[in-house]
């Protein structure tokens, strides 16, 4: 695991916290297919030996946004993709959530600015959540004629069924207060309160014992597999779902839109 990538800076203190930063600002953070194998990367390594020395790690972005989903240049690569290709393309997308999801030490996310779409993804796919109330969220693939659906194992898993079915469907926005209201964040703070609350919570989940809290996590994910028996078979689901949607005819359409900064056809004039 190297301190930096392209995407991505690493720093990793005494006390055993790895803060990793989502450092591409001018595109609000927003992640492609070398983004998202340079974050799969860092999840693998700290599933390994790599993380044993990592007692908590936390998730922030640079500048305004943490993560504003898919960019749009990779965006106009895989409308022209195949199924196959899209079904490939999200396989390794899902892979980054479930990586993030099983990692075995606190994962927290300080949350500055706007998190949609495969942003909220990661967000739910993490311990904690602490955000800024200047902070924006949303399930915005509706209005693309596509559907969040490589991320709604991991999001659904904290807002449920009802949440799922008033934000997946209608592809609002929502702010923080109510991104709290739906379990998707922990505790929300004014953006000049954000850094100090953030690093708060940091020194509360140190003092809890680290094997302990591997223990706890390790118990949550068994309990939940004992359940739901939550397998590949929901991954490779959703994965099929979103490659038939993005070539459907609407799917192609509402991409051809957003690309070409227009109103997709079923918008009205």
């Amino acid at each position: 695991m190297k301190s930096s990538y392209e995407f991505l800076t690493l720093e990793k203190d005494d006390r055993g916290v790895l803060t990793m930063t989502l450092n591409r600002p001018e595109l609000h953070n927003a992640f492609n297919d070398d983004f998202i194998a340079q974050m799969t990367e860092v999840f693998e390594a700290l599933k390994g030996k790599e993380g044993e020395d990592v007692n908590l790690l936390l998730l922030k972005g640079e500048g305004k946004s943490f993560c504003a989903g898919a960019d749009l240049n990779w965006m106009k690569r895989m409308k022209d993709y195949s199924d196959q290709e899209n079904f490939l393309d999200s396989m390794r997308l899902s892979h980054l959530f479930q990586e993030l999801n099983a990692l075995p030490m606190p994962v927290i996310a300080s949350v500055n600015g706007a998190t949609l779409g495969g942003g909220t993804g990661i967000v739910a796919a993490c311990d904690y959540v602490i955000a800024a109330s200047e902070a924006k969220f949303g399930f915005t693939e509706v209005g693309l004629g596509l559907v969040p659906a490589v991320i709604s194992p991991f999001v659904m898993a904290k807002v449920g069924e009802s949440f799922a079915r008033a934000y997946f469907l209608s592809g609002e926005r929502f702010d923080a207060h109510e991104a709290m209201k739906m379990n998707l964040v922990h505790k929300v703070v004014k953006l000049d309160d954000l850094e100090a609350a953030t690093a708060k919570q940091v020194e509360r989940f140190l003092r809890a014992g680290p094997k302990a809290q591997r223990e706890a996590k390790a118990l949550i994910h068994g309990v939940l597999d004992h359940r739901m028996n939550l397998d590949k078979e929901i991954h490779e689901f959703t994965c099929h779902t979103i490659a038939r949607v993005r070539t459907s005819v609407e799917g192609q359409e509402g991409m051809s839109a957003l690309l070409e900064k227009r109103k997709p056809n079923w918008s009205g004039k």
